[in-house]
C-alpha cells in the first residue's frame, strides 16, 4: 500500500469511534508520519521472482490472475506513537505478457495491473486506531531481454535449446496512476514515478538453476503529500537469489531469498530515521498442470526487519498462454 488511499479511516489519525483529545498525527513530527508508509516503499523491494531471466520462444502471450495474503507485524520508530501495529493486506493483480525477439535477442513485455484491500490496526499514543483501503493500485510496466546466451528463439528451435548461463537486464517502470488522497496519509497510490534498473543472471546445472539479481529503486519526489508537504525517498537496493530445481517438464520448485536497503526519506527537507535494512525469504512451486495452464504458488516471510512490514505472505497465481505456431 502506498502513502495514502481510498475508503475508510486514515491511521493518520486515531480510530473515529474514539473520543480521542489527544493531538493528530501531523505535529508530532515528520519521523512519525513516515513510520505508517513504509511499508508502502519496501513493498518495491520485496519481490521474489525465479525464473524471471529464463528465455521463451518469440510470439508467446502470457495472461495470469494472483492473489496474495500479507498477514504480520509493522516495525516502526521505537520514539514514534504507533506501537503493536498489525496489517493484513490482499493483493491481487492481471498481468499480461509478450514474448519477442529485439536485436535477436528474445525479450519479454510485461504489464501489471494491481488491486489491494488492505486492513491495519495499533496503538495510536496508547489508544486503538484503524485504516483500511481498498483500490486499484499503481501500473507496473517491464521490459527485459537477455543480453547473453538467450538468443530469440522460433518454437523448433526453442524445443532444441539446452539453456547454461544466461545474463539478462530489465527495467521496471511504476506509473503514478493508483488510487490516491492527499489527505489521507495510508494510500494505495504513491503518486509518483518509480524505476528499477536490474540486471540478473541465471546459470543451469542440469535439473539445478541458480537465479540472481541486483536492481535498485529510484523515486521521484511526491509534492502532494500529506498535510500538504512534499516527499523524498532515497533509492532502495534491490537483490534476490534463486536456487530452483526441475522435477521434470513443466514441474519445478525453488527456494526464494532476498535483501534490500536504503529508502531513507525527507518530508520537506527532513531527514527521517527510517533507513530500510530487510530480508524475506521464501519458496514458490510452478506446475504446467497441461500445455496452455500453469499454477504457481509461494509462500514467504521476513528474515529480519529493521522498519517496515514484517508479513508472512502466501500466494496463489493462475496463468494461460497461448500464441500463433507457424
Amino acid at each position: 500500500m502506498g502513502n495514502g488511499g481510498s475508503g475508510g479511516r486514515g491511521l493518520n489519525q486515531p480510530d473515529l469511534r474514539i473520543r480521542s483529545t489527544k493531538p493528530p498525527l501531523l505535529v508530532v513530527s515528520a519521523r512519525c508520519l513516515v513510520c505508517l508508509i513504509v511499508m508502502a516503499s519496501s513493498a518495491y523491494a520485496q519481490e521474489l521472482i525465479p525464473a524471471a531471466y529464463t528465455p521463451a520462444p518469440i510470439g508467446v502471450n502470457f495472461i495470469s490472475l494472483s492473489a496474495t495474503s500479507n498477514r504480520g507485524d509493522l516495525a516502526f520508530d521505537p520514539s514514534g506513537p504507533i506501537d503493536e501495529a498489525k496489517a493484513d493486506i490482499v493483493a491481487s493483480s492481471l498481468t499480461y505478457v509478450r514474448t519477442l525477439g529485439v536485436l535477436k535477442r528474445s525479450a519479454t513485455a510485461t504489464v501489471i495491473l494491481p488491486y489491494v484491500v488492505g486492513d491495519l490496526e495499533g496503538l495510536y499514543l496508547g489508544e486503538p486506531a484503524a485504516a483500511n483501503r481498498s483500490g486499484v493500485g499503481d501500473l507496473l510496466l517491464r521490459f527485459g531481454i537477455n543480453l547473453y546466451g538467450g538468443p530469440a528463439m522460433t518454437f523448433p528451435e526453442f524445443a532444441a535449446y539446452k539453456p547454461r548461463t544466461m545474463v539478462g537486464a530489465s527495467l521496471i517502470v511504476r506509473a503514478p496512476s493508483g488510487q490516491y488522497d492527499p489527505t489521507r496519509l495510508i494510500n494505495i497510490g504513491t503518486n509518483r514515478w518509480g524505476f528499477k534498473p536490474e540486471v540478473g543472471v541465471v546459470h543451469v546445472m542440469g535439473k539445478w538453476a541458480i537465479d540472481a539479481y541486483v536492481g535498485a529503486w529510484i523515486f521521484t519526489e511526491n509534492s502532494d503529500f500529506y498535510g500538504g508537504t512534499t516527499r523524498k525517498q532515497e533509492p532502495i537496493l534491490s537483490t534476490q537469489v534463486h536456487l530452483r530445481y526441475l522435477f521434470r517438464k513443466g514441474l519445478w520448485a525453488a527456494l526464494d531469498a532476498n535483501y534490500w536497503y536504503g529508502g531513507e526519506t525527507l518530508i520537506d527537507g527532513t531527514v527521517n530515521d527510517d533507513l530500510q535494512s530487510n530480508s524475506r525469504v521464501g519458496l514458490t512451486l510452478s506446475w504446467n498442470m497441461w500445455k496452455q495452464h500453469n499454477l504457481r504458488f509461494a509462500v514467504s516471510r521476513g528474515a529480519f526487519t529493521r522498519i517496515g512490514g514484517d508479513f508472512d505472505s502466501i500466494g496463489l497465481a493462475y496463468g494461460y498462454s497461448w500464441a500463433k505456431k507457424p
